[in-house]
């Protein structure tokens, strides 16, 4: 947690067969155990936990022993770079999407481990983005806003992501948004003013000379630099012109030079670059919207229109309000719904090519063998889903979105792992696989197991949050919802994955009606006002 708590789990000796004993869930805080769990995550197996060899075995055999540097003082470690996306859900064809156009990543899921079920904490940008880079769940409401890191930095900045490996001896260096605000700065226009984490990184920037004026306009940008209206620009543009008409291009070839300055550098790196479509608008160059069968897109199972009714709908705020829509709604009109989704197929076709760009880059300067690559959105998106066009919802569109990683010598890469990963899982993760150790207080579970064996299953359940009291846990079969308002009685959602892969979803009245197997998920759990 951040900070004060933590969740472990543990096996007690046991193996993860087909029929494995319960795995224990416990919740910390404060130093304290507030609660445990026994859980039964049965999904694949895998390797006997109890016994440290095959997994040690393994990484000797796998992952690359540090060699010493030319000069002999130190041994060398691994880069890391980092491809963030924002708002991009689990439609990838290697997902199984048909109508995605994404070939890029569907080619590096062949070469990678591919995580069909990584959850976001928080399905928001700046929380999310927070808890990927301080390997922490929240731990107070002021964790949960869009501000969560500039408000809440300065507590574990030295032991966040990038300040932790800069402190071990790498170049840090962000490019575009990897934090809330796209080059790290939140004054007026995000050009300046405090960073969000200004001794974590040795640089953060933005494109120079891009026909935006503000990294604000680079995050809404609209075709060469035309900036966002604030409820009148419109949520969609396809525009006549070069991939270069929009940011994420800009982003892409400055990556692409980042890495040719950094290809003969005798200093390990942590490079994290940040895209920005398929993000509002959903706007591209018209090829990519070409690209799309809009046809071929599915209706969601959940397109239940508004729903007032229900505990975690919303009123798509961010969509309805933030753009202007000519007085169309897509909560009641199919067609400018089918419009919508055939527009954020073409972001995603769109970022697809820019993040493609950066791979080829890698592989033509010689570093794929020399570096970890990290492919993570910070949360998915309902795109009609119980009503709601956004995310800052605890259902599953809005929290499960792709994860892919990559490392040198990783045995069996295109195989998809299923188990539940959460995001704060990468920055321990990452740790391990350059011989680091983690900082205290670390609440994620390192993926080296699931990177060693596609078919290992879940350490633990996948939790989030949002405020007004509204928590929710994940494990391979359930994932249940729980609304805590003060001074009203608790309210419950549940999802039933067992039969259905968009989920069975009950209305429990009562915490009696919630199965007894994953009844005491939420205790000791904090909900955040």
């Amino acid at each position: 947690m951040l900070p004060g708590a933590a969740v472990e789990s543990s096996r007690d000796g046991k193996s993860y067969g087909e029929n494995p004993e319960p795995a224990l869930f416990c919740f910390h805080r404060h130093g304290k155990t507030r609660a445990c769990q026994e859980m039964r995550f049965s999904h694949g197996g895998g390797m006997n936990a109890h016994h440290p060899f095959p997994l040690l075995a393994a990484l000797l055999l796998f992952l690359p022993s540090p060699d010493l540097r030319a000069d002999g003082e130190s041994p060398a470690r691994p880069n890391i770079l980092i491809i963030a996306i924002d708002d991009l859900r689990n439609d990838l064809g290697a997902l199984g999407a048909d109508h995605a156009r994404t070939p890029r990543l569907d080619a590096f899921a062949q070469q990678a481990r591919l995580f069909s079920r990584h959850y976001a904490q928080v399905p928001s940008c700046g929380p999310s983005r927070a808890a990927l880079l301080s390997g922490r769940y929240p731990a107070s409401a002021q964790h949960l806003p869009n501000n969560a890191i500039l408000a809440t930095g300065g507590d574990w900045e030295d032991v966040s992501l990038p300040g932790w490996f800069r402190q071990k001896g790498y170049r840090t260096l962000a490019l575009g948004k990897i934090s809330h605000h796209p080059g790290g700065f939140s004054g007026e226009g995000w050009a300046d003013g405090p960073a969000e984490l200004p001794n974590a990184w040795d640089r953060h920037w933005v494109p120079a000379n891009s026909p935006w004026k503000t990294p604000l306009d680079l995050m809404h940008g609209y075709a060469d630099g035309r900036p966002r209206l604030r409820g009148e620009s419109p949520p969609v543009e396809a525009f006549d012109g070069p991939d270069t008409a929009y940011p994420d291009a800009w982003v892409a070839a400055e990556a692409e030079q980042t890495l040719a300055r950094l290809a003969d550098s005798r200093q390990p790196w942590l490079f994290a670059v940040g895209f920005f479509k398929p993000h509002l608008p959903f706007a591209a160059p018209r090829r990519w919207f070409d690209k799309v069968d809009p046809d071929a897109i599915p209706v969601p199972a959940h397109d239940s229109g508004p729903s007032p009714e229900s505990p975690g709908w919303h009123a798509s705020g961010e969509m309805m309000r933030n753009y202007g829509h000519g007085g169309r709604d897509p909560r009641e009109d199919p067609a400018y719904a089918a419009e919508l989704r055939h527009a954020y197929a073409a972001a995603t076709a769109y970022v697809d090519e820019q993040i493609g760009r950066v791979l080829d880059r890698l592989d033509a300067l010689g570093l794929a063998q020399s570096t970890i690559v990290v492919i993570w959105s910070d949360h998915g998106f309902c795109l009609g889903e119980h009503g709601i066009w956004g995310k800052h919802a605890l259902y599953e569109e809005a929290l499960r979105a792709p994860l892919l990683i990559r490392h040198p010598g990783m045995p069996r890469p295109g195989e998809i792992n299923h188990a539940v990963v959460e995001s704060v899982d990468i920055f321990p993760t990452l740790t391990e696989l350059a011989g680091l150790p983690s900082p205290d207080g670390i609440d994620g579970h390192s993926l080296v197991p699931q990177l060693l064996d596609p078919g290992r299953p879940s350490a633990k359940p996948a939790l989030g949050w949002m405020r007004r009291g509204k928590a929710t846990a994940r494990t391979p079969d359930w994932r249940w919802i729980r609304h805590r308002s003060a001074g009203e009685t608790d309210r419950h959602e549940l999802f039933d994955y067992r039969e259905d892969p968009d989920g069975i979803r009950h209305d429990p009245a009562s915490l009696d009606e919630v199965p007894e197997e994953i009844r005491h998920l939420f205790d000791g759990v904090p909900v955040f006002q």
